[in-house]
């Protein structure tokens, strides 16, 4: 493949080296091989439960860490907010009036399109952005509610997603005002603010959150963090906050269908953003603790948080107990000492706590041999994800996956890295009972307090190749490993089950009217 100069100032310009752009045209070729599933990740198989007698030690234990400042929150919240508002982008494709009578008679035929459309129009007022789209709209001389009335919804519309109205469609999902309270609205971002209270205060009441967003919200989003940062200082609260841009060398090129180098109009080549996983960087970069992930869109409002901080509180306290036990048995295996280490204790603990394979190899192998081997396993980050029962959203999954060594491990999977034209594999994706609703803590440093290289522990054979479009053109994108699948395939993992309550994401814009984000009576 030969590239022009001005390609290749292109290329480097967005940090990658021609090398780079030569391997990923490769990785195109060639393709990823799906993941190998063995079986679906069940309670007691993969799954843990945490009974209601361990509740106090596990709250105590993490209640104890909090208070020294161990723990912080990571929200990936880069990128627009295009795809929950493509009801209202359809629509207006129509170039045609939007009129309720219209609709209502679409719907009454069965269009799900038309019957999603009427219940926005039907429900515009229970949207905690109504103030807001009433203001936009009466500075262009337009009565919103007389506009209700005569069933007439184009204007409503183009207000809610244009630069001219409020612009929802190019703002990142934080900005959006999800809940409506008495005397004040909240922006999913303040609701971040609101849930850190519960679970991520130190003694001194510092609480540490850290926002991945794209540079061109920069100056929107910088500006609302200052507010909100003033806002709750009153309640004796220092907010840490600090936010960093996903990194351009994390960019692909994209391809055409027959993988040559898609070109723009201009003649440019195109670069995508390599999907959640290039996040990874930026987490490593933040040399945490006990790290919080969770998506920016899955909060609710106040009262019906309780349920979240629970099990926040609750797997953080998991991951500390499992943690001592790992750092403990970490130092025995690295100490060169002639004290004696129980070998079968340690390959127990990793089978039963950490569902690593290892107990069938203590007698295979020397116990120099299998010192090393459990010292291996067992210092590595250690994550521990909530799992929600499966009641039909999407999202990736818990299942034991065979690796290319021939060993059995845990894994979160997307159904992107799943071979569904395989009836065995599509079996076991249909029989999985949970689904990762991103509710994961991390502990990301080792037994001596230092940060672990979290780019050392990622599997980059778990990338995929997304289809997508450009200028009416289609086009293939390579996407690094997922954050939360390849990127810590070599972390030690602990499933636990947690209730649906705790998993209240916002997809769509419709999502707002479920009663976990209407406003309280």
């Amino acid at each position: 493949m030969k590239f022009s100069d001005q390609d290749i100032n292109q290329i480097r310009g967005n940090g990658l080296s021609l090398e780079e752009v030569l391997q990923q045209l490769n990785i195109y070729n060639q393709g990823f091989d799906y993941a190998n599933l063995l079986r679906p990740c069940t309670v007691g198989d993969g799954i843990r439960l945490i009974k209601e007698s361990e509740f106090p030690q596990l709250l105590t234990k993490y209640n104890q860490e909090e208070k020294k400042g161990r723990t912080m929150k990571f929200i990936p919240a880069s990128g627009a907010a295009s795809r929950m508002f493509r009801l209202l982008q359809s629509a207006l494709k129509t170039k045609k009036s939007i009129q309720v009578s219209q609709i209502k008679k679409k719907a009454a035929s069965g269009s799900e399109f038309h019957k999603d459309l009427l219940k926005f129009c039907q429900k515009i007022k229970d949207f905690a952005f109504y103030s807001d789209l009433q203001k936009a709209l009466s500075g262009d001389g337009i009565d919103i509610e007389e506009q209700i009335r005569k069933g007439e919804f184009k204007e409503i519309v183009e207000a809610v997603i244009s630069t001219s109205g409020l612009n929802y469609a190019e703002l990142p999902k934080g900005l959006i005002k999800f809940h409506k309270y008495p005397g004040e609205i909240r922006t999913a971002f303040e609701e971040h603010f609101v849930e850190a209270m519960g679970y991520s205060k130190d003694a001194e009441g510092n609480i540490s959150i850290h926002f991945t967003v794209s540079p061109e919200h920069e100056k929107m989003v910088s500006g609302l963090f200052q507010k909100l940062s003033a806002k709750y200082r009153g309640n004796g609260l220092n907010y840490e906050i600090s936010y960093s841009f996903q990194k351009p060398q994390t960019q692909s090129l994209a391809v055409d269908i027959k993988n040559n180098p898609f070109r723009l109009q201009d003649g440019r080549l195109l670069f995508r953003p390599g999907g959640h996983g290039a996040l990874l960087e930026n987490m490593n970069e933040l040399e945490g603790d006990i790290v919080f992930i969770k998506n920016v869109d899955n909060v609710v409002p106040d009262r019906l948080k309780e349920p979240t901080l629970k099990y926040k509180k609750l797997l953080g306290g998991l991951l500390i107990e499992i943690q001592e036990k790992m750092f403990k048995y970490v130092r025995a295996l690295n100490r060169n000492s002639t004290e004696s280490i129980d070998l079968e204790e340690i390959a127990e603990f990793a089978r039963e706590s950490l569902s690593i394979q290892i107990t069938d190899r203590v007698n295979q192998v020397g116990s120099s041999e299998l010192k090393n081997l459990l010292f291996d396993k067992l210092n590595r980050p250690l994550r521990v994800c909530g799992m929600v029962k499966n009641e039909g959203e999407p999202g990736g999954g818990p299942f034991w996956v065979i690796q290319k060594n021939g060993e059995a491990s845990i894994q979160v999977v997307e159904t992107s890295q799943i071979d569904q034209k395989s009836p065995q594999q599509k079996s076991i994706l249909d029989s999985a009972t949970h689904f990762s609703p991103t509710d994961f803590v991390c502990g990301v440093r080792d037994f001596q307090g230092k940060p672990f290289n979290l780019m050392q522990y990622r599997d980059p054979d778990t990338g995929f190749i997304a289809h997508k479009s450009q200028e009416g053109k289609e086009l293939k994108s390579y996407e690094l490993p997922g954050l939360w699948n390849g990127s810590m395939a070599f972390w030690n993992t602990i499933f636990v089950e947690v209730p649906i309550i705790t998993f209240n994401p916002v997809k769509t814009i419709l999502d707002l009217l479920r009663p976990q984000h209407q406003a309280e009576d």
